[in-house]
């Protein structure tokens, strides 16, 4: 439901340092040390690969990943304590990827910064034989589990699909005409963008909102959001394959095409498919309505809006804009945009009841610390109500019924469709049916995601591809098109009204 946090683990992330400073939070160094990547990895390594460093290898390669919520979270922990019933560590979470194309999660570290009364608290858990180390390890998937949910909600969701897209909408109607094709262009996917981020600020990241009350950071939630936009968010990040090579999931190869880290990453595999046929469908759009660069560059319109997105709408972003003086350029911005819009935001939106509506799945926070950490400690150093009664512990560490109760009708409403949804590819304008050019590139893009969803569903029927196909395994559909019997359909070009096909 989050794909866009997880990241290779690089040889020049490791070892894993903080970048925070020392005086302020305590030691940086990781305590997810070689030797434990080694002890932990053992048994999954070959006979051949163990004649080296096990660590080694498995960089060199690709095979370490992590979620990596240590630095962004820290500087939060003791504020968010301050709240009642609630806690929060930073934490680090590493996963081995296995023969199987799956990752397996190996080791999570969780910390708590010094203050001016208690020293740094730090710890990593590991999957064990014992029941006891079984328990801890748990809870602490749990507390890595409420830091992902509260990061996707936060950034992945909130501010990269909705709030960072605002100023693409205001300075479209403010600087393109209605009549501006560039506006029909983007039109579509800015329907009820604005409405909707109203409806948010009054009632889900509102102070005391759903957000605050049932979410990891608390109150605490829109300044964590505002960090990450800060330290984290350009808009040249935004487009999928420069998503995907920054996290270190692609490398760009010499002809230009990517290549995947994970062989089977659902979100990346499917994403590029849509992608692609996205900016094929924009290229041929700007390449109809724009003969020369100078086109480009004279249209006083188009100007006007990219410059009111870059200086009006995102004024403290200096870096990442590219100029719009080219097609290249031009369809760059455009696919980045529009793939925000649809792709992106159906990735972490529509899956977040079907994945989210069972609370051990994705616990929203956690309102107890780790029993290791607590004083007042029984027997192996721990709480005696952990070791008397465990699963009251985890029970208590997950939200409570009330915060649940909260969360569960907003996210099953945020997962539906409208009645009145419009899907990508089905909604066209009466300029580009009247056009013969463009209503053959929209026909040509009507036919690709019909293709595409035949292609997802046989990635999806594949026993070969683990992370998608078994026992208990959720097909990944969120980026899949879906549209209507296809006995029913009709070529667009002859009718003009062409199927649905939503994502």
């Amino acid at each position: 439901m989050n794909p866009l946090s997880i990241q290779l683990v690089r040889d020049t992330d490791f070892p894993i340092f903080s970048k925070l400073d020392e005086e302020t939070y305590g030691p940086g160094d990781s305590l997810i040390t070689k030797e434990l990547i080694e002890e932990q990895i053992n048994g999954v390594m070959t006979a051949e690969e163990r004649e080296r460093e096990y660590t080694v290898q498995a960089v060199e390669k690709k095979k370490l990943f992590m979620l990596d919520y240590h630095d962004m979270f820290l500087p939060f922990v003791h504020a968010v304590r301050e709240q009642d019933d609630t806690t929060l560590y930073a934490s680090r979470t590493l996963f081995f990827l296995t023969e199987e194309g799956t990752l397996r999660p190996i080791a999570i570290e969780l910390t708590r910064p010094k203050s001016p009364n208690t020293p740094q608290w730090r710890q990593v858990f590991t999957p064990g034989t014992s029941v006891t180390v079984s328990w801890l390890w748990q809870l602490a998937k749990t507390h890595v589990l409420a830091h992902d949910t509260g990061y996707h909600q936060l950034v992945s969701h909130w501010l990269r699909t909705h709030c960072c897209v605002e100023p693409y909408v205001i300075a479209a109607n403010r600087r393109l005409s209605q009549m501006h094709p560039i506006y029909r262009l983007l039109h579509p996917h800015f329907r009820f963008t604005m409405e909707i981020n109203a409806q948010a600020r009054g009632m889900l990241i509102n102070a005391n909102g759903i957000i605050e009350s049932a979410f990891a950071p608390g109150k605490h939630s829109m300044e964590l959001s505002s960090a990450v936009y800060d330290k984290s968010w350009r808009f040249d990040m935004e487009a999928l394959p420069a998503d995907l090579i920054r996290r270190g999931m692609a490398i760009e190869c010499e002809d230009g095409e990517l290549e995947l880290t994970i062989e089977d990453y659902p979100y990346a595999n499917d994403g590029l498919l849509i992608w692609e046929s996205i900016k094929e469908w924009v290229s041929d759009y700007v390449n109809h309505y724009y003969q020369l660069s100078s086109d480009i560059h004279m249209d006083k319109e188009l100007q006007g809006w990219w410059n009111e997105v870059r200086t009006k709408g995102h004024p403290d972003k200096e870096e990442g804009w590219p100029e719009l003086n080219c097609h290249g350029s031009l369809v760059e911005v455009l696919t980045t945009i529009i793939w925000v819009a649809s792709g992106h935001h159906a990735a972490v939106n529509f899956g977040q009841y079907p994945y989210a509506g069972y609370f051990p799945n994705r616990p929203t926070i956690a309102r107890r610390n780790m029993p290791t950490e607590e004083q007042g400690c029984g027997r192996e150093g721990m709480q005696p109500t952990f070791v008397e009664d465990p699963v009251r512990v985890l029970l208590d560490t997950f939200p409570s019924q009330y915060q649940s109760i909260l969360v569960l009708p907003v996210l099953n409403l945020l997962s539906s469709h409208s009645p009145g949804e419009e899907y990508m590819g089905a909604h066209v304008e009466a300029a580009w049916m009247a056009d013969r050019e463009v209503r053959a590139a929209f026909g040509r893009f009507n036919e690709r995601m019909m293709s595409i969803a035949e292609m997802i569903d046989c990635r999806n029927k594949d026993p070969e591809r683990k992370n998608r196909q078994g026992p208990g395994v959720v097909p990944y559909v969120l980026l899949k098109p879906s549209y209507g019997d296809p006995k029913d359909m009709t070529s667009v070009m002859e009718m003009g009204i062409p199927n649905s096909i939503s994502i």
